[in-house]
């Protein structure tokens, strides 16, 4: 009896520009911020996120199996957008040959 093969995962990179002297802004937002990403963890959405350093104008967030929708949605409630402590932002998927 032939079984037929699980998919495999999708992943996608958001990424973040965040503004100048993102550290000091961001203090009044990283707690909705955190929570917010932190439930997409929970959910087995995002399986990694953070910022890049020296300097800190940036952040990925990689999903795993998530639509493009969901992760506009994400973007749309996140306080750190809300709040302009993002300029820019863009989702592109991710093809991992590695994992």
């Amino acid at each position: 009896m032939a079984t037929q093969a699980s998919a495999a995962p999708s992943y996608h990179v958001l990424q973040y520009k965040y503004v100048p002297d993102i550290l000091e802004k961001r203090g009044p937002f990283r707690e909705k911020h955190l929570e917010l990403a932190g439930q997409k963890r929970d959910e087995g959405k995002i399986v990694l996120a953070g910022a890049l350093t020296d300097p800190v104008d940036t952040a990925l967030f990689i999903w795993k199996n998530a639509s493009q929708e969901e992760i506009e949605q994400f973007v749309k409630d996140d306080v750190y957008v809300n709040n302009k402590l993002v300029t820019d932002w863009s989702i592109r998927p991710w093809m991992v040959m590695i994992s």
